[in-house]
């Protein structure tokens, strides 16, 4: 088994500087011989995650930073996103599947991420946010 592939890095709070961050897990995930659908899944959920902690969290302050943690062996990649935002408790997001949250412009990222990966978990008083996704999962299972 191949030792596992770990970085850590500070990014401030803009929208390209998570895009970097997502093609630079992508790219190990491709060179682990990660499934398109575990790459498609976790590039997602990672942009969601990483755009929800500048957006909501940091709400694009300049002297804010996201910082992202990342792990990958051949059974999982795992990446922790951490914002220094006030936090908030994700139970108290609406279910963007109810009616009359239907046209709401946001609130599907939480749904999105907790669809597609093994694991979505908050922690800090919804600072932190620890992404898994195992290979080959199976998620988001699709009903017949």
């Amino acid at each position: 088994m191949a030792d596992p592939v770990l970085f850590e890095i500070l990014i401030p709070s803009q929208m390209s500087a998570g895009m970097a961050v997502q093609d630079r897990v992508s790219g190990l995930m491709q060179d682990l011989q990660f499934s398109g659908r575990d790459i498609f899944a976790m590039r997602l959920s990672l942009e969601e995650a990483i755009s929800n902690a500048i957006r909501h969290g940091n709400r694009f302050a300049a002297d804010k930073q996201v910082w992202i943690h990342c792990e990958l062996t051949e059974l999982l990649v795992r990446v922790v996103v951490r914002d220094e935002g006030e936090g908030f408790d994700p139970e108290q997001v609406p279910d963007p599947t109810l009616a009359e949250n239907l046209e709401r412009p946001s609130g599907r990222g939480l749904l999105l991420m907790r669809a597609y990966l093994s694991e979505c978990c908050y922690s800090e008083s919804g600072r932190c946010l620890t992404l898994v996704r195992e290979r080959n999962s199976p998620l988001p299972s699709v009903p017949d």
